[in-house]
């Protein structure tokens, strides 16, 4: 049976971007396996399927009573805009992060009318920017390159060059997690270069692939960690993994908590995975197999709002930034 209270692990909000100009972006292609560069189709092509398909998805998960904060992207030096999730988090409490991303050409996606939207529909109490941290080469790409456990406090990373131990530090230091940081490699011993392609944590369960984790000890810990915590450890297989099934995102919609995730993802869940989801989320399949190309999915895709809305007659006062 769906559940339809509401979870600190599950938003009910999220920003999301709309590019007019998407492309797989060539500077990120070296630590991401993910990536796909097709020659059959052209630019324009591509561009227009991946603006379609954020625009169908956005309705999808309205239709499901989840709130979406739509941001068109029309600049050409931004590729990869359609992942938000890479450079702001949110937090309750009123607190927003901003992130230093590893790409230069990434840098370029943090916009301030995002920022200035959530605090205008949001009570934001402070943005804490990391991004500062970029021309000493100290990284930390947001949800992407860690995975958080809001009920737990935790804060799952995997070592990559996305990644710094640093930041990592300072950011669970702020807010409140403690870093469980961990090793993962594909079955061709590349490294996993963002931590939400391996894993998704749900309020009652959590998909990921523990073989992809290399310590036996740390695999042995993080499963445990997750078992303590109540949730049920749905283990992906490698190839499930590749088809996106590990980048998911839990939401609250109008009739209780969905799981969002692309269609690729979907099809590659075994009947047994999709009975243990179904039990306490209901799976919501996007169609977003252009955007796919880029190395990236639905989870990436969504940037989740966890600050709490403005009463309609509340006056706006802006902090600062």
């Amino acid at each position: 049976m769906l559940q339809k209270r509401r979870s600190v692990q599950a938003p009910s909000a999220v920003v999301m971007v709309r590019p007019h100009h998407f492309h797989p972006n060539t500077e990120t292609a070296g630590d991401n396996k993910f990536q796909k560069h097709p020659t059959d189709v052209s630019a324009n092509e591509i561009a227009k399927r991946a603006f379609d398909e954020v625009t169908q998805a956005v309705a999808k998960l309205e239709t499901y009573g989840v709130r979406v904060h739509l941001f068109d992207d029309e600049g050409t030096e931004t590729p990869d805009s359609v992942f938000p999730n890479n450079w702001f988090s949110t937090h309750p409490g009123g607190h927003i992060a901003i992130y230093p991303m590893y790409a230069p050409s990434r840098r370029k996606e943090r916009r301030a009318d995002v920022i200035e939207e959530l605090k205008r529909c949001y009570r934001v109490q402070e943005v804490v920017d990391y991004s500062g941290l970029e021309p000493d080469h100290i990284f930390l790409e947001g949800t992407g390159a860690m995975v958080l456990d809001h009920v737990e406090r935790v804060a799952y990373a995997v070592k990559s060059n996305r990644l710094d131990p640093i930041a990592l530090e300072r950011f669970c230091t702020h807010f409140g997690y403690e870093p469980m940081v961990f090793e993962a490699q594909d079955e061709s011993g590349a490294d996993v270069y963002h931590t939400n392609v391996l894993m998704s944590i749900a309020t009652d369960f959590v998909l990921i692939s523990t073989d992809m984790i290399v310590n036996p000890a740390r695999r042995a810990e993080i499963i445990e960690r997750f078992e303590q915590s109540g949730r049920t450890v749905v283990n992906l297989s490698a190839d499930q993994i590749a088809s996106f099934a590990g980048n998911a995102i839990e939401l609250s919609g109008t009739d209780g908590r969905l799981l969002a995730l692309s269609q690729t993802g979907v099809d590659a869940l075994s009947v047994e995975q999709k009975r243990i989801i179904g039990k306490s989320a209901k799976l919501l399949p996007l169609s977003v197999p252009t955007i796919e190309m880029a190395g990236g999915s639905v989870r990436c895709m969504i940037a989740g709002i966890h600050l709490t809305p403005r009463l309609n007659n509340e006056s706006v006062k802006l902090p600062p930034s």
